[in-house]
Formats: C-alpha cells, structure tokens, sequence
C-alpha cells in the first residue's frame, strides 16, 4: 500500500511517500540533485515498487525547496535536518522497524556520509560526489584520463579523429588539464565524506565509467581514506550509468540493497 505523508522539518512541511510492507526491515531513499522523491523517469518510484514486493517497507521524500515540500532548497550540504527529519517520520509511520538502511546515489550519498544519521543501520552510497567546483566546466582529470584510455583502445575513436568528428577545442583542453597534474586531493569535500564516514556502517557502490565515480575512486586512493579503505569494500559495476538505469544495472543495484536490508 502507498501512501503520503508530511512531517516538519525547521518549520517547514516535507512530503514523503510510504510504501508499506511486513518486513521490519525497511529503505530510506534519500533524492540527489534537485530531483524529486519519485525519481527521473520514475525510477525511485519503481525500484520502491519493487522492493516493496520483496518485502520492505519503502520511504522517500522531498527535502525543503524540492516538489511538493516547502521551503528553500539550499542543496545536500544543508540536507542534515532534512534527512534527520525523515527518519524520525519513517519510524513514526512504521513504529515496528528493527532495521533502516539509508540509500543515496551521487550528492545524496554525500549527504549521507556528512550528516547525522543516528536511527540508520546502514548506508548503501553509490556513486559518491566529491568534485569541487571547477571554473572550466571539464570533468575531472581522472574521468578525462579514464575516458582516454577507454578510446584510445578503440578503433572508430582514431576515425573520428582522422576525419574532423572530434572537438579539437575540447580534446585540447582536456590534455591541458591532464597535464597540469591535478589529482584529487586530501582535503576539500572528499576528505569531509571520508571524516562523515568514519563511524558509520556503509556499502559504496561504483559505476565504473561514470565520470562522478571515477572521481570518488581516485579520492579513495588518497590519504583521507586510508582508514576506511580497511573496513569497506568498493562494489563496482561495469558501466557507465550514473543512475543504474539500464535493467542489468537496476537488477545489480536492487540486489545490493536487499542484501544491505537482509545483512
């Protein structure tokens, strides 16, 4: 059964939407970007149907600024009392719950390592966002070195080139950066996520060739991350999608978070 519910959060009303089951075991779906509690194309929506189907109780909602919630939206760095606030709702509408497992994609994975999730079992975080801002609007150095090597390996890539189908202004910009040396460094919003991760049990989940999770997996490597890289294991997959969309990828993600939900 699915149904609405709104709770406050700093004065204001947030929309979240319950779809229940009988398990005690249930997922808080915490939205990245500006996208709303249903998901692009009705993903969240869809993989909440499905879970529910297995079993657990499902709950997403929109934080202040974002759909049918009110407020102004100030973006996942001020999302703490949001996510706090959910919680609290879930549990509130589902009073018999013995185990809540949080999942986030991209800044909502952010979120979830930097805030307060006392009331969450687990954290299943794909994807994790840990790019500064950048004045040239390129991808990172190791996504451009990544997507390097990935067309350098491939025959119609030459093509392109030797043709005039490749934007000779962008592949010099792309080189310029590489070769000024930037690297992900160990301070900044990556070493902020690896401190909010520091006590908190999680899954990290990787799209391989995703441009958002070559980064984190190049901030991985660094110092900031030593600690945790003893206790928690990247999962990846071989793809592209940031979002998990095709149905393989989909299948891959929902299995993890029934194994987060069932651990």
């Amino acid at each position: 059964m699915r149904e609405l519910i709104t709770f406050a959060c700093a004065g204001d009303a947030l929309v979240g939407t319950l779809d229940r089951a009988a398990s005690t075991r249930g997922l808080l779906i915490v939205s990245g970007g500006n996208e709303l509690r249903i998901g692009a194309h009705r993903g969240m929506a869809l993989m909440a149907q499905r879970l529910t189907a297995a079993g657990h109780p499902v709950f997403r909602f929109d934080r202040r600024g974002i759909g049918d919630s009110t407020g102004i939206n100030r973006g996942f760095e001020a999302s703490g009392p949001d996510i706090a606030a959910a919680i609290t709702a879930f549990r509130a509408a589902v009073p018999g719950l013995t185990r809540i497992v949080a999942f986030g994609n991209c800044d909502a994975a952010s979120a979830l390592a930097l805030h307060d999730t006392s009331g969450i079992d687990a954290l299943v975080l794909a994807n994790p966002w840990v790019i500064e801002p950048t004045a040239d609007a390129l991808p990172p150095a190791s996504a451009i070195r990544a997507r390097y090597a990935e067309r350098l390996r491939d025959p119609r890539a030459w093509g392109r080139l030797l043709t005039g189908g490749v934007n000779l202004r962008k592949l010099a910009g792309g080189l310029a950066k590489l070769s000024s040396g930037e690297a992900a460094a160990p301070e900044g919003l990556a070493a902020r996520v690896a401190a909010g991760l520091a006590n908190k049990h999680a899954t990290i989940l990787i799209a391989r060739r995703d441009n958002t999770a070559i980064a984190f997996v190049e901030a991985w490597q660094t110092p900031a991350y030593a600690a945790l890289r003893d206790r928690i294991e990247l999962q990846v997959l071989d793809t592209d999608s940031h979002s998990f969309h095709r149905p393989e990828d989909k299948a891959w993600l929902e299995a993890k978070l029934l194994a987060a939900l069932n651990g």
